[in-house]
């Protein structure tokens, strides 16, 4: 829908607040007030659903594939475009497609096609996250050990110049192959720094945060854990204010009980936010796919190579939040915000979405109260809807 109108439901989530009885005002893709039913003027357009929740379209940092394309395989827009219409039936309305470590050539492919991206103003599309090659050895995790290595200054310079064109750009780096200068330098630039697949111990993940990282990947997976004497990444993840950290909510990769442990413990002001690690299995029924040459299997929830490594995940968002809620209890306002508002704060786009509240982008999520995905909507347009 173009112009103006206004969307009303059961309740509507505005990322802080809970409003009953009220409708989403919507101008030009741009959200401009949440009113009472009773004071829309009789000829507005309204898209009534009374069975429905709305809330701020969900924000996925880590997007590897979906729609049966991975970025690595076909580093172009056409991928992007797939990847993102992929996640949106699952209320994904804003995404990084995440190359994971490669050749030089490919990673200038992805930026190249990022680029053209924005400029094409794909649905969904946020910017990109270089997830590698600078990371560790020892906790590499299912990426291909020959193409990880050190960053060199080429390298530094090429992440920077990747930058320009892009609205968000991630990597995700290690302090074994990065320096704290390069990590202040990347910074500097305006490029969000997380640290993920590291051995790196609690001083140095603090001192790479005060360098200028921000963020850390995958929570608990591919780095150094707590330990009675050594906290390690994880520990610093947790109590370094200044970090926010992904997650993967699929009761795979994390232990319940450890998520609670983690959220319990979370030092503010950042938060942890729930992202996919999403493959290409996302919106299809394959049951595998190859990555850098190795074949990955899609069994039981999960996606691992032949020696049981895990490769990603088989998740989407909408299943991330319903996990929070209902197997660690949070209430569905703090899960609904770790699929929207804190990813968005962690790439500093706070300002434009993660919030359905005046200014923000009307990226919409209507949801039913077993919490199954309605319709989606990306700048006021509609994106999906449920058959």
């Amino acid at each position: 829908m173009n112009g103006r109108f206004a969307l009303s439901a059961t309740r509507i989530f505005d990322g802080d607040a809970w409003h009953e009885d009220a409708a989403l005002v919507v101008a030009n893709g741009i959200i401009e007030a949440i009113v009472p039913r009773s004071s829309l003027p009789a000829d507005m357009s309204v898209v009534e659903d009374k069975r429905a929740i709305l809330a701020p379209g969900f924000i996925d940092l880590q997007v590897n594939g979906g729609g049966g394309v991975m970025l690595n395989d076909h580093p172009d827009v056409a991928s992007i475009r797939t990847i993102c219409a992929a996640h949106a039936p699952f209320g994904t309305t804003a995404l990084l497609p995440t190359l994971i470590t490669d050749t030089p050539e490919i990673t200038a492919a992805a930026a190249a096609a990022g680029r053209a991206a924005a400029e094409e103003k794909i649905p969904g599309f946020l910017g990109l996250h270089l997830e590698g090659p600078h990371l560790s050895l020892a906790r590499k995790g299912a990426h291909d050990p020959k193409l990880i290595r050190p960053m060199t200054e080429k390298d530094q310079s090429a992440l920077i110049a990747a930058k320009d064109g892009l609205p968000v750009l991630l990597t995700t780096i290690a302090p074994e192959s990065v320096t704290a200068d390069q990590v202040g330098k990347l910074a500097q630039a305006g490029i969000v720094v997380s640290l993920g697949h590291s051995d790196a111990g609690f001083a140095t993940a603090r001192a790479y945060a005060h360098a200028g990282a921000s963020v850390v990947t995958h929570l608990f997976n591919a780095m150094s854990q707590i330990g009675n004497r050594e906290p390690g990444l994880a520990g610093a993840a947790i109590d370094t204010g200044s970090l926010s950290a992904g997650l993967i909510a699929d009761g795979i990769h994390v232990d319940p009980a450890t998520i609670g442990i983690a959220l319990r413990a979370k030092t503010g002001p950042r938060h942890i936010f729930l992202v996919t690690d999403a493959m290409a299995t996302i919106g299809t029924d394959m049951t595998s796919f190859t990555l850098n040459g190795r074949t990955i299997y899609r069994k039981d929830g999960s996606l691992r190579l032949a020696d049981g490594t895990l490769a990603g995940a088989d998740l989407d968002m909408i299943s991330a939040v319903r996990f929070m809620h209902e197997v660690i209890g949070l209430e569905l306002a703090e899960a609904l915000r770790m699929a929207s508002t804190y990813p968005a704060e962690a790439v500093e786009q706070s300002h434009r979405i993660g919030r359905l509240t005046k200014g923000q982008a009307a990226n919409i999520v209507a949801l039913s109260e077993r919490l199954a995905v309605e319709s989606v909507w990306i700048n006021g347009s509609k994106v999906f809807a449920k058959a």
